[in-house]
């Protein structure tokens, strides 16, 4: 059976990884299907990476089945690589979206285009539990580089996209192209294309065992 559980309980992003993996015949199984809502992850990496191990490896343990997560988030040079893995809740733990964009507008209020470049960046863990215990399978990344702009545009998208202008399409926010267009280009869409070889070999052996 090709199926991953993905570390997370959003069905947006479910169907996301789906549709940039292309494996004929996987099943994304979100934790909501397998795991109560009292399950939590307490995100305490300072890093991107040590985040998505530590999610990969608490639903790994919790399932016992192969499991991937992300971390990702927005790193602005000017605000030293803020927000990054505080992106989610840069203006608190119960921040909205709109929450976080005011702050980063506002702690770049002044601060000239030129010095407003930043990147999105992703990180996928990949664990299976093996012989009575977790086993790191493989890590990827991606990053997409741009310049934050000086007000929102657009209305697709989430988080920061409204404020992002990538270096690939100057004069477009990410909340102003296509999703199929976003997909190709983003820090997420690199880090998943990238994994794909990984999970197929997976896959395969798997199936000859």
């Amino acid at each position: 059976m090709k199926e991953i559980v993905l570390a997370s309980r959003n069905a947006g992003k479910a169907r996301e990884v789906q549709a940039l993996l292309d494996i004929p015949g996987l099943s994304i199984v979100l934790l909501s299907d397998l795991l109560p809502d009292e399950f939590v992850i307490d995100e305490t990496g300072a890093t991107f990476e040590e985040n998505a191990w530590i999610k990969a490896t608490l639903v790994c343990q919790a399932t016992r089945r192969l499991a991937l997560a992300d971390d990702s988030g927005l790193e602005v040079d000017a605000l030293a690589g803020r927000p990054g893995v505080h992106s989610a809740r840069f203006a608190g733990a119960l921040a909205t979206d709109e929450d976080n964009n005011r702050l980063l507008l506002a702690s770049l209020a002044g601060v000239p285009r030129a010095e407003r470049s930043a990147r999105f960046r992703a990180v996928l863990a990949l664990a299976a539990w093996r012989s009575g215990e977790v086993v790191r399978v493989a890590q990827t990344e991606g990053a997409l580089e741009g310049f934050v702009i000086d007000g929102p545009r657009g209305q697709g998208g989430f988080g920061y996209d409204c404020l992002f202008e990538p270096l690939a399409r100057p004069g477009l926010t990410t909340a102003e192209i296509s999703l199929a267009e976003k997909n190709a280009l983003s820090h997420r869409g690199q880090a998943v294309r990238a994994l794909k070889p990984t999970l197929e070999a997976w896959f395969e052996r798997s199936a000859s065992v």
